[in-house]
């Protein structure tokens, strides 16, 4: 389930913005996407044994037919059907509201549609294309784009692990089959593709780096060095910039894609803290490294404390921010967790906790903290900046997002 539209961070909202928020982040099924309906038995919601909430007709759909369980598609954990029972609360809450007059009727999807219509935001950017959704893409992991196409590339559990789409969200061709062997995939965690145009995928499962063509045919596995290779991108000269968690480093691989060998595999950036996603500035050639910090880096709490830490083209520290310090000048409570480059060299953060993607500016003379994103995010990860657009990861409803500061930006898809 989304988190409650009202949750620190998200400013101050009218009356009809929260009841808008709260019938497309609570009332409906993120799985099919229709509105829940006690009078309708196929869409009352349903309490699944971790928490989560589906419609009966989803659950019914993804259990197993004889062993009468399912994988939560939220939080993988096996439910049984036979304990699953209704959410009253939520039936009362769409009750509630039916019967109050000033509450506006949800955006209209279509059945089986996995598009999100915009609504009013102060943030720079809105939502002009939405696609994916459970089953298209399964706990999606890693997303990157072809800069000269439109071309989107997106890592997830599915059988075959990479799917490419086109720009306007038709699934073209996946590759990548389930396994250790040559030329398939075992646990993706991130992708990135090449400036001549191959696409480089982080294994932590085989913990290793394979390269593939764009349209799948395996180049090259890397495994030297890796522990847990996590996240992924390129240089503009095509060399790889590979995080490994458990090595706390980050790794350069030059390869020569032509001939399928490695041409050198060195350590970058050693004595980092756990560090996952990663980014590499085109115009300045800076590299940007998210690290999740230990417990006793900063005051306790609940919450995780990240850092951002940038390195210039030849890898020397440059400066960095973390989620604490931000907190302390926004009172925000940032959960930093992808990263990535605006076209004009300013740092973008996504935040999973609110559901919001930040500007950070240059970082040269402290962060300017600036909301780009606030409506339609559940849980964002992977984020690619592309000219004045926005191509975003969110794994909270297995969907890719596509926000754009043009007004003229197309409808989102329905």
């Amino acid at each position: 389930m989304a988190k409650s539209p009202g949750s620190s961070g998200r400013g101050s909202l009218s009356p009809e913005r929260i009841l808008r928020e709260i019938q497309i982040n609570l009332l409906e099924c993120k799985v099919c996407f229709e509105k829940f309906s006690a009078q309708q038995r196929e869409h009352r919601p349903q309490n699944l044994s971790c928490g989560h909430v589906l419609c009966l007709e989803c659950i019914t759909a993804l259990s197993h037919p004889l062993l009468r369980k399912l994988e939560c598609p939220f939080c993988r954990r096996l439910c049984s059907v036979d304990s699953t029972s209704h959410c009253q609360v939520l039936s009362d809450l769409q009750e509630l509201l039916s019967w109050n007059p000033t509450s506006s009727a949800p955006p209209h999807r279509a059945k089986g549609s996995h598009g999100l219509a915009a609504g009013p935001t102060s943030t720079a950017l809105r939502l002009c294309t939405a696609f994916g959704g459970w089953g298209t893409l399964i706990n999606p992991t890693g997303i990157a784009v072809y800069e000269s196409s439109g071309t989107i590339v997106v890592v997830h559990d599915g059988e075959k692990r990479v799917v490419v789409f086109s720009p306007q969200g038709n699934r073209l061709h996946n590759f990548g089959r389930r396994g250790r062997a040559s030329g398939e995939i075992c646990y993706p965690m991130d992708v990135a593709v090449t400036p001549c145009g191959y696409v480089v995928v982080t294994d932590a499962g085989d913990k290793a780096v394979k390269v593939f063509t764009s349209r799948g045919n395996h180049v090259l596995t890397v495994k030297k060095s890796f522990q847990m290779p996590w996240g992924v991108d390129t240089d503009s000269c095509g060399h790889i910039l590979v995080s490994d968690v458990q090595a706390g480093a980050l790794f350069q691989v030059k390869v020569d894609y032509t001939h399928g060998h490695t041409l050198e595999h060195q350590t970058a950036i050693s004595d980092l803290q756990h560090p996952k996603a990663v980014a590499c500035c085109q115009v300045t050639g800076n590299t940007a490294v998210m690290e999740h910090l230990h417990e006793d880096t900063y005051p306790p709490g609940r919450h995780q404390h990240t850092r951002l830490r940038v390195f210039s083209k030849d890898f020397h520290f440059l400066y960095q921010t973390d989620s604490f310090s931000l907190t302390l000048q926004s009172t925000v409570r940032l959960n930093m967790s992808g990263v990535a480059f605006g076209s004009d060299g300013d740092v973008i953060v996504t935040d999973s906790n609110q559901g919001m993607i930040w500007s950070l500016g240059k970082l040269q003379s402290g962060p300017a903290l600036t909301p780009l994103v606030g409506d339609h995010l559940i849980r964002p990860g992977g984020l690619v900046s592309l000219r004045d657009m926005l191509v975003i990861l969110d794994s909270g409803d297995h969907t890719v997002k596509i926000y754009s500061a043009k007004s003229d930006a197309a409808p989102p898809i329905i």
